[in-house]
């Protein structure tokens, strides 16, 4: 897509396109890693456990290929021999198969696991396009894997030659040797070589990782119009977005409003603020705000307390601070305790008159506001 609409991958991978990525079966990996590790494993098993199934073998062989003439005459011994022997040089070999298979597991493990990948097992007629072939070879990836062979040639070949150069005298000295001691010591010759050689692998994949970790995130990279897109696609139309939070909002102001008629005071700015309280004493252990509001939503808030006959009291300064301290549906700052009482008290005293209606704003002044609460 980057090349079609001429746009640069700057972008690094979103979650989703890693895991889009991962299922298709592109995962970074590094055959050489997995090489040095099998090896290396490999030839430490042998060093190790070497010796043992060496004797095992030999075992075997004594007992069960020394046979007398008459057992091989036998129709029905061969046979039972032959599968004795088989299973007895299964179980020797038995520890060597499993530590290699352990070893052919640790390195896609070490890069971050497997990817069973059912889409990368299926075929792609793209795979037979020629040209794309040759793109690849000729890609920057390509030219990395050649030079990565030629490496790898040239050390293990100088490895292998220097080796052979600094035990050519024992080498050409197993020959005067006593049979069983000979087998020993050109296994062990040649156990040291293949670790000698293994060892050099470590090097190209030092190499070989963090190059495949780099080459990996440079493919899942992404252009600014795919990560756009991909949370258009995730998210939604970002006009859509905005027309669900409008509906959102609405509905949480429609709620508001209806709590207005319970309040037992409104206190305005009186112009840009408007706040409602209600409490109820023994029930509640501070008043809580049921409605705010700003102009717009300050004028309806009014309009709804003169309707139910909700006392208005103009104080502007605990207006600006209950409206930036308290939030909806909770109880006011313990700052502002001593001061919505005498408001509160105020109210009380409104409601006792005789004929009392809530068609006007009352003023109140010099209430006590903390400095920390007081907003311009």
């Amino acid at each position: 897509m980057a090349e079609e609409t001429g746009q640069e991958r700057t972008e690094d991978a979103t979650p989703r396109r890693k895991q889009q990525a991962r299922e298709k079966g592109q995962i970074a990996s590094s055959r050489e890693l997995n090489t040095v590790l099998m090896l290396m494993i490999s030839g430490a098993a042998l060093f190790i456990i070497g010796p043992h199934t060496a004797n095992e073998m030999q075992l075997l062989f004594k007992e069960h290929l020394h046979i007398d003439r008459q057992t091989i005459f036998t129709p029905m011994a061969m046979p039972a021999i032959f599968e004795t022997a088989i299973l007895e040089a299964v179980n020797a070999l038995v520890p060597f198969f499993i530590i290699v298979v352990l070893a052919a597991l640790a390195g896609p493990l070490s890069m971050g696991g497997f990817n069973f990948s059912t889409q990368a097992l299926s075929f792609k007629w793209e795979k037979l396009d020629p040209i794309k072939g040759l793109q690849r070879i000729f890609a920057v990836r390509g030219l990395v894997e050649l030079l990565k062979a030629l490496v790898k040639f040239i050390v293990i070949a100088s490895v292998a030659i220097a080796y052979l150069y600094n035990h050519i005298g024992e080498y050409l000295g197993l020959g005067a040797e006593p049979l069983h001691q000979a087998i020993a010591h050109a296994g062990h010759l040649l156990i040291w070589g293949f670790l000698a050689m293994a060892s050099t692998m470590i090097l190209i994949a030092m190499v070989d990782v963090p190059f495949q970790l780099w080459d990996h995130h440079k493919q899942l990279r992404m252009t600014f119009q795919e990560v756009k897109d991909e949370n258009k696609d995730t998210e939604g139309n970002p006009e859509v977005r905005g027309r669900v939070r409008q509906m959102q909002r609405n509905i949480a102001q429609q709620r508001m409003m209806q709590e207005v008629p319970k309040a037992d005071v409104v206190i305005t700015n009186p112009e840009h603020y408007s706040v409602a309280l209600r409490y109820e004493g023994g029930k509640m252990g501070a008043p809580v705000l049921v409605a705010k509001g700003l102009d717009l939503i300050a004028f309806q808030i009014r309009n709804i307390a003169i309707e139910n006959n909700i006392p208005i009291v103009q104080a502007p300064p605990l207006a600006r601070a209950l409206h930036h301290t308290t939030k909806l549906n909770h109880e006011i700052p313990a700052g502002l305790y001593l001061a919505v009482a005498q408001v509160l008290a105020y109210v009380y005293q409104l409601k006792q008159r005789k004929g009392y209606a809530a068609t006007q704003e009352h003023k109140i002044g010099d209430l006590p506001i903390p400095d920390d609460l007081q907003y311009d």
